[in-house]
């Protein structure tokens, strides 16, 4: 096969038009070095990315447009026209265009990834205000996701080169997090983070840990007792699926004193509780990650950065990164899936590996 047919086409939707979404676009796909590893598929209109390459002149940017998914270039970046009409642009303003348009690239995005046309999908920042229509009803790109393939649970993941993140509830109010936090609920977190590590990561026996939800994890009943009564059932439950799950863990005191770095992922009770130590800790630039779906959707780990809007100071390593994220999770998932089909090709090459370690061992005495 050729290395032409082997690079998987990867979706970009354009994120709210407002936003920083198209600017990161256009850096990230801008090193044509990108084109060796996939296809690009902008989900936008020629004439807001023509708008947002005059933001950033310094950076060479090409393209080809097109409207129908069998013609895609593969060594160019390719603009999916979503819209013809002329569409006013105000960077840093949020206001309905942003979100409407916003919306339709998510639309037609999904649409293509549902009907295998693109492989991945690399979602730029939407505001969860202005996005909201009837048809848009969720708190963010996760649950429409799960609404729209249908799947009986998803979770966020964030992963950067030192650690993984994830979380039992996503964007709800703190006042509200205690009624989600159910036995059932964290069993089916565990379970998709357990999966995911094995096909997503290629972890054979990732090993999770997972943290409490109050101050000290409960002190053992003084300070709450979700720990005791939620928590620890369902890491037994997890236990007897032969899920390695460990807790449940102070949030503090684990990532001070870096026990982190024992573990293959962690799963957090709520959403600062994960996203602050991970955005703080994390080496490299960090990338979302929807686990659970049937499909590979990444993003970059901000928002829409209103502020900096239509500057040309956005900085699109995150994006770059969930790039990358979304191209190795895919290529990891056809290798697990091969390895399943034939277990014999993946105990050959560790008995290999083994034989090539006696060797280094034969070879060192």
């Amino acid at each position: 096969m050729s290395n032409e047919l082997q690079k998987p086409v990867i979706g970009f939707s354009c994120g709210d038009l407002n936003g920083i979404g198209l600017e990161l676009i256009i850096k990230a796909l801008s090193d044509t070095r990108i084109l060796d590893i996939c296809v690009p598929v902008v989900f936008a209109s020629n004439k807001s990315i023509n708008f947002y390459r005059k933001v950033v002149p310094d950076v060479n940017f090409s393209y080809q447009s097109t409207k129908e998914f069998g013609k895609f270039h593969h060594k160019q970046v390719n603009i999916f026209n979503c819209w013809e009409e002329e569409v006013q642009i105000t960077p840093g303003q949020l206001n309905e265009i942003g979100g409407k348009y916003a919306l339709l690239s998510l639309e037609q995005a999904t649409e293509a990834l549902k009907a295998g046309h693109i492989q991945g999908l690399v979602t730029a920042p939407i505001h969860k205000k202005n996005i909201q229509s009837e048809t848009f009803n969720y708190s963010g790109h996760t649950p429409y996701l799960k609404s729209m393939f249908n799947a009986n649970d998803v979770l966020m993941l964030m992963t950067a080169e030192n650690m993984r993140v994830a979380v039992v509830t996503e964007h709800v109010p703190v006042s509200d997090i205690a009624q989600y936090i159910t036995r059932e609920t964290i069993s089916s977190k565990l379970a998709i983070l357990h999966q995911s590590l094995q096909r997503d990561f290629g972890i054979d026996k990732p090993k999770i840990a997972v943290l409490g939800l109050n101050p000290h994890a409960g002190d053992e009943g003084l300070i709450g007792n979700e720990e005791e009564t939620i928590i620890k059932p369902a890491i037994k439950d997890a236990k007897h699926q032969n899920i390695l799950a460990f807790g449940p863990y102070s949030a503090d005191a684990f990532f001070a004193r870096g026990q982190y770095e024992k573990f293959d992922a962690v799963l957090a009770m709520y959403h600062d509780q994960g996203l602050i130590p991970f955005k703080s800790l994390a080496i490299g630039e960090g990338t979302n990650f929807t686990a659970g779906l049937p499909v590979v959707r990444t993003s970059p780990d901000h928002g829409t950065a209103f502020d900096i809007a239509g500057k040309n100071r956005a900085d699109a390593s995150s994006f770059l990164s969930s790039v990358f994220t979304c191209i190795d999770i895919i290529r990891q998932r056809a290798a697990y899936s091969e390895n399943r089909a034939n277990p014999l090709k993946k105990i050959s090459a560790r008995v290999l590996a083994n034989v090539e370690d006696e060797r280094i061992v034969e070879d060192d005495q």
